[in-house]
């Protein structure tokens, strides 16, 4: 007997406000601080927090996510810790949108199990079969490949996104090392409930150090152009909601369906992105990131049947 298995609509609802939220949010960031001409990326993402910290407390209190408190000052002062690299990840991400393209900006962030593996064999005992490290091979070797046919190649923009990428993944690292204890673990909801606050602290003062009267050129231009003012509330709601959906796709589906979903997302923003800014590209270029691609699926699976045994 055959069984057909259906797909409930909030599964498919879910993973549709996923992909939108994401690639939303990194189109317009890239519309903002590049075509619009908002060069303020450190106050953008002050903004990002801002909202997340308000929408945060305020899922706090129903019973979409249970409420994890922290329980020590250790463990506060390791979820700062967490919060200064995520800020300095935050930030390379949105300046590298203003040099380089998001499809090469997407095809550098897949690099991201590369950085992983690698902190994780630096800074922890965890080690990984031979094999395994080499599939991180073609990881690299595509990125290469796709600096080299980039048309619109930017050295500092390239630098930019390579720490960003690196810092999310030391970010990981650090947060399975340091929030490894069950007393300690947090959900991801959780941990943004604690860490907003936080990288919005630490990221006012950076913003009016190194964009002085960043907030009255905001005003100033909200007078001329009321859109401004909307772009960045939408920017920021959406950086939350990527947040907010993630966890609930996680919640939806399997992990295995999550990296398959998290593939294909990375090649649909390339393909919107390209269609709407019309950036030039290249066919060793576009050779270069389905390499990269292939490296991580290939890395994925490798970990995975290699963890079982």
């Amino acid at each position: 007997m055959v069984m057909n298995h259906v797909i409930p609509w909030s599964t498919i609802g879910v993973v549709i406000a996923w992909y939108s939220s994401n690639i939303g949010v990194l189109l317009l960031n890239k519309y903002l601080l590049s075509n619009y001409g908002f060069k303020f990326p450190v106050f953008l993402t002050t903004c990002h927090m801002t909202v997340c910290s308000l929408f945060s407390c305020a899922l706090s209190v129903t019973d979409v996510v249970p409420l994890q408190r922290v329980r020590s000052r250790g463990q506060f002062g390791k979820i700062v810790g967490l919060s200064v690299v995520f800020c300095f990840s935050v930030v390379c991400g949105n300046v590298s949108l203003r040099y380089i393209p998001v499809s090469f900006n997407q095809a550098v962030g897949a690099t991201t199990p590369f950085f992983t593996a690698l902190f994780a064999y630096a800074v922890s005992t965890k080690r990984e079969a031979w094999v395994t490290y080499a599939t991180l091979l073609p990881v690299v070797t595509g990125v290469v490949i796709a600096s080299g046919g980039e048309p619109s190649f930017h050295l500092f923009g390239f630098v930019i996104c390579v720490s960003s990428t690196a810092a999310r993944a030391f970010k990981s690292v650090l947060q399975d090392i340091l929030l490894s204890s069950e007393g300690e673990k947090l959900n991801s909801m959780n941990l943004l409930l604690y860490m907003a606050p936080i990288a919005m602290m630490v990221l006012l003062p950076a913003t009016l150090l190194m964009e002085r009267n960043v907030i009255w050129i905001t005003i100033d231009l909200a007078r001329k152009d009321i859109r401004i003012f909307w772009y960045l509330l939408l920017s920021s709601s959406l950086a939350y909601f990527v947040n907010l959906t993630n966890f609930l796709v996680t919640k939806h589906t399997s992990a295995l369906t999550l990296q398959v979903l998290g593939n294909a997302k990375g090649a649909v923003a390339v393909v919107v992105s390209i269609l709407i800014f019309k950036n030039p590209i290249s066919m060793i270029g576009m050779l270069g990131y389905a390499l990269t691609v292939i490296g991580v699926i290939l890395y994925s699976e490798t970990k995975k049947r290699y963890s079982r045994n």
